[in-house]
Order: structure tokens, then C-alpha cells, then sequence
């Protein structure tokens, strides 16, 4: 009898040892492919660099890579000035198409005028904006009615309507590219940019879903969602190893196009999203205790200004 049961203690542990070998080398598999991940995204891009040219004539912010552009925004002296800089530095066409995306569904005509006949390669989603309070309860929005309005339509309304006006001849040609800016507040969710959260989930999840549709007719859709990069709307903040300015950010991310559907943007903004998942779960992040603590830091830091990127 004691035989037997030591010979079944052995058996178990034997099954046990096996099981805790077989879990080991899953994760271990599990870490390899995603080291290898980050390593074509944000290394072999950058030698691998994918020719956007193929995808047509026209696109936003991209002359660099030898295309012409269309510049769609609310400030018309903003543009032409941006419009004479890319002609005179990269010497590609610009177009410029003044309009405020807050203003809702009734500018959207106008941009399909202004956009016919021209053959949209590649569409970039890069409006945005947050409330008057960056750091705030919900409730502290100040003139609530209308800002919610105008951040919806801004965030949200302008990345479905947008694709709608230049997808279909895309479809048509068999190839096309369309990278929607979204954030990691979209990825994972944060209290205090409750809204403005909440409108980049909408962009991450549409992102990925159009892709998933449309792939197989040759468009690719890429989501980008990088941490803080210094803009306007984050009061162009200190730059730094993991603050990136939006020239440095724009150039890495551009390098991810064709390598990555879902895409922090640069290989620093990686980083941050690994420590982010491990050392501060989104249980964590949104507790009450840390909520407090950091809607404190804010007010003592006065970090709150609207701002639009």
C-alpha cells in the first residue's frame, strides 16, 4: 500500500512538473512573438520603410515621403501658413481646406466638394480636442451643454464621415491608407478625461474593426495610440526620451505603416504601455484613491487649459 501511494505522489508530481513546463514555455513563446513584434514594428521599420506613394497622390502631412497634401482644418491663416512652409521646404502641392469640425455634420458637404476629383491615397484622422479642465470630474465641465457637443463632433463624428467620403474610391482602386490618430486614454480608460477617453475608444475600436472589413479589398487602416507627445494640447510640454515632439513622433510613427494595424507610434511609447500593463492595472489606475490624488496634483499644478491637437 505504501508503494502504491508513493508511485501515485510520484505520478503527480510528474503531471504537475509537466503542466508547470508546458505553462513556461507557452509564456516564454508568449514573450518571444511579442518581443519580435515590437522589434518589426519599431527596428526593422524603420529600415523596411513601406513606399506611401502607392497608395496615391494625395495625403495629410506627408510630403516628406514625396506626396502632395490636403490640410483640413478650423484656422484658415494657420493653414496657408503650414501650406507655404511644405511647398517651400518639400516643394509638394498643398491644398487647404478651412473648416471647424465642431460645428457637426453640416461641414461635410462642403469638404466633399473641395475634395472632388482629387485621388485620396491616404487619409490621416488627426483632429482632436479635450475640455476647458484636461484633469476634471465630469461634472466640472464648464459649459457642459456645448463643449460636449463640439468634443463628440470634433472626436468622434469626423473620423466615421471623413472615412465615408474617401473610402469608396479607395475600395474602387483596390488600395488606400487611412491612419486614425486615436491615444492610449482610448486604450486604456482614464478617469478625469472621462469624455475625452472615451472618444478615442470609439476611434481605437472603429480603427480596428475597418480594418478587419476592408483589408481583404486592399486598404489597410492603422490605429495610433501614443501617450503624451508634445502638442498644443498638452501645452507643448517638456521634450524628453518618453515625450516625443510631433515631428519626431510623426516621422516614427510613419515608419509603422504596413508593420502594424494597432500601434503605439514609437518604440519609447512601448515601453511606457508595458510598464503601464504591469506595474498599474486599469483596476489600480481607476480607484478612487489615485483619482483624488491626481485630480489634487492637477489643481495644484493648475494643469488645465482647452487646447486642440
Amino acid at each position: 500500500d505504501v508503494t502504491v501511494s508513493l508511485s501515485l505522489v510520484m505520478s503527480f508530481a510528474d503531471l504537475l512538473a509537466i503542466i508547470g513546463g508546458m505553462t513556461v514555455a507557452f509564456y516564454l513563446l508568449k514573450l518571444t512573438w511579442r518581443c519580435w513584434c515590437v522589434f518589426r514594428e519599431f527596428v526593422l521599420s524603420s529600415k523596411w520603410q513601406v513606399d506611401l506613394r502607392t497608395y496615391g497622390q494625395w495625403a495629410g502631412k506627408l510630403a516628406r515621403r514625396g506626396l502632395d497634401i490636403v490640410l483640413i482644418s478650423r484656422c484658415d491663416n494657420k493653414l496657408k501658413t503650414v501650406a507655404r512652409e511644405i511647398e517651400g521646404v518639400y516643394g509638394r502641392k498643398t491644398q487647404t481646406i478651412p473648416v471647424d469640425f465642431t460645428h457637426g455634420y453640416s461641414i461635410y458637404p462642403a469638404i466633399a466638394k473641395k475634395l472632388q476629383g482629387l485621388q485620396i491615397g491616404i487619409l490621416v484622422n488627426n483632429v482632436g480636442m479635450t475640455t476647458t479642465d484636461c484633469f476634471a470630474y465630469f461634472l466640472e465641465t464648464p459649459d457642459a451643454e456645448q463643449k460636449i457637443t463640439q468634443v463628440i463632433n470634433c472626436n468622434i463624428l469626423s473620423v466615421p464621415q471623413m472615412t465615408r467620403l474617401v473610402l469608396p474610391d479607395m475600395v474602387k482602386r483596390g488600395k488606400g491608407l487611412i491612419i486614425n490618430i486615436s491615444s492610449m486614454t482610448g486604450v486604456h480608460p482614464q478617469p478625469l478625461l472621462t469624455l475625452y477617453s472615451a472618444t478615442k475608444t470609439f476611434v481605437t475600436y472603429f480603427s480596428q474593426c475597418l480594418h478587419a472589413e476592408y483589408k481583404s479589398k486592399g486598404i489597410t487602416v492603422q490605429c495610433v495610440a501614443p501617450f503624451l507627445v508634445s502638442t498644443n494640447m498638452t501645452k507643448n510640454v517638456k521634450v524628453n526620451s518618453f515625450m516625443k515632439s510631433a515631428t519626431a513622433f510623426a516621422r516614427e510613427a510613419l515608419n509603422t505603416v504596413g508593420h502594424s494595424s494597432c500601434t503605439t507610434g514609437c518604440l519609447s511609447h512601448a515601453v511606457q504601455n508595458a510598464l503601464l500593463t504591469i506595474l498599474l492595472p486599469d483596476r489600480l489606475r481607476m480607484s478612487t484613491f489615485l483619482i483624488r490624488k491626481l485630480r489634487s496634483s492637477c489643481k495644484k499644478n493648475d494643469w488645465t487649459g482647452e487646447k486642440g491637437e
